[in-house]
Formats: structure tokens, C-alpha cells, sequence
């Protein structure tokens, strides 16, 4: 087995003490048994409980694992951007802390990337797959805001995705260096911005379907569907102003 890393996990985490042993333990079982050398990142987004200490015990059960302790919290997109940036592989995933879609739904990503993909991500959305399933559907409302959220962001800047918003989604290295250094969202519309943005570069975004398992003590609430709408805004300015510094290279 070559040593030079092929796959790097960021997992992004915010108070995630009760739920971060058993994810790191189910990603390194999962990849401990692939022929491919590894790393896993936990990116602390300034935690406010034992995050941090729990994800640091866990080194000495999970070999390759990495620690990023900020102690400020900067958002979600902030500690995502820095662990993609500062991960080694030359493929490299972010998925959540709470698990909602198993690592080994990265089998599913692999050969969309073969076949020339930057970018997979997964969906939890029928209608961008039909293999698309979610164990608990979502509430009526977050369902509804869903929707109205993703039309607009087809209509906006990213034609053709249902479900933008799933945490779990893998880049290559070229692509990671070449998205992640330019994205300037640090909260929740993270996802639009890096897609939009590989979609600029001319990097092939492929999807693949996951089954998704609703954590029903997800701290998301309604609010961060308006701050997305919000940053979507942001992000189509940042576009038409060449925020980005696309112009440049076409």
C-alpha cells in the first residue's frame, strides 16, 4: 500500500460530545479495512462541551486521526474550508459528526470520480436520484423551505441539483485547492458557494444517492434556511462582481 494519503475525512464539529466517539469509531473501522491510506480531521468549530478532549482521547484508538481545536467559532463553511485546505489526500471528503450518512457511502462516489468528476456529492433528494432515501423524512416546513430554497438557488446559480445542502460530498485535491481558496461564505450557503464555484471552474460535479439518517437533535433551525437565502443573494453578487477572481483565468 503506497503511504502517500488517498483519501482525507473532515468531519466539522460544534459541541458534538455525545455523538463524536461513535462516528470516528465507525469511519476508522470502515476505512481501516480499504487498501488505500487515509486520514480523518476533526475541525472543532470553536465547541463549547468535550469535543475536543473526547476527539483527542480518540487518538490513541484511531491512528490516523488529526485535531484542529479553534476557539472561536467561525461557522460551519470557515472550519470546512480550513480542513479541506489543510488535508493531504488526494481525494478529500467532509461529512457530518453526527453520522447521517455512513462512510461507506463513498463507494458510491468512486466512480463518478474515475470517470473524470472533481466533485461528488451525495443527495438525499428522488428527484436527483431515484435510489435517494431518507429514514425520517424532514418536518412539513423544512420540507417546503427546502423547495422554495432550491428552486431559487437552480434559478440563481447552480441549474440542475436538488439537494445542494447534503453533508457529504467529495472533492479532488485540484479541485478542493482550487474551490476552497476561494470561497468566502463562512456559514450555512458554504455549500451553494463551493459548488457554484467548482461548476465555474469547470469541474464535473457528479451525484450519487444516499441513504440519509435525520438526527432529531440537529441543532439546524429554521432561522439557518433564511440566513441560507440570505447568503445565496451574497453568493450570486459575489459572482456578477467576479468576487471569485474567475474572469481571470478563462
Amino acid at each position: 500500500m503506497d503511504n502517500k494519503i488517498y483519501l482525507s475525512v473532515v468531519i466539522p464539529a460544534y459541541n458534538e460530545e455525545k455523538t463524536i466517539s461513535t462516528t470516528l469509531l465507525d469511519i476508522d473501522k470502515y476505512l481501516s479495512k480499504q487498501k488505500y491510506a487515509y486520514e480523518i480531521l476533526v475541525v472543532s468549530d470553536g465547541s463549547k462541551d468535550n469535543t475536543v478532549q473526547i476527539a483527542e482521547k480518540m487518538r490513541e484508538l484511531v491512528k490516523n486521526l488529526r485535531v484542529i481545536n479553534n476557539k472561536e467559532n467561525h461557522g460551519k463553511g470557515w472550519v470546512v474550508r480550513q480542513g479541506m485546505l489543510e488535508s493531504r489526500g488526494e481525494f478529500r471528503l467532509f461529512t457530518d459528526a453526527d453520522n447521517a450518512t455512513t462512510i461507506d457511502h463513498v463507494e458510491k462516489a468512486w466512480p463518478l470520480l474515475e470517470q473524470g468528476h472533481g466533485v461528488a456529492i451525495g443527495t438525499r433528494d428522488s428527484r436527483d436520484n431515484k435510489e435517494a432515501k431518507q429514514a425520517v423524512p424532514q418536518s412539513f416546513l423544512k420540507r417546503r423551505l427546502g423547495d422554495i430554497g432550491n428552486i431559487l438557488i437552480q434559478i440563481l446559480v447552480l441549474w440542475g441539483i436538488w439537494d445542494t445542502q447534503c453533508g457529504f460530498k467529495i472533492f479532488s485535491a485540484k479541485a478542493t485547492k482550487e474551490v476552497f481558496s476561494r470561497t468566502l461564505i463562512d456559514r450555512w450557503g458554504f455549500d451553494i458557494e463551493a459548488l457554484a464555484l467548482a461548476k465555474n471552474l469547470g469541474f464535473k460535479i457528479g451525484l450519487f444517492p444516499v441513504y440519509w439518517i435525520n438526527n432529531p437533535n440537529s441543532r439546524v433551525k429554521l432561522t439557518a434556511y433564511l440566513k441560507v437565502f440570505i447568503e445565496l443573494f451574497q453568493i450570486k453578487y459575489n459572482l456578477i462582481t467576479d468576487k471569485y477572481g474567475l474572469k481571470q483565468i478563462k
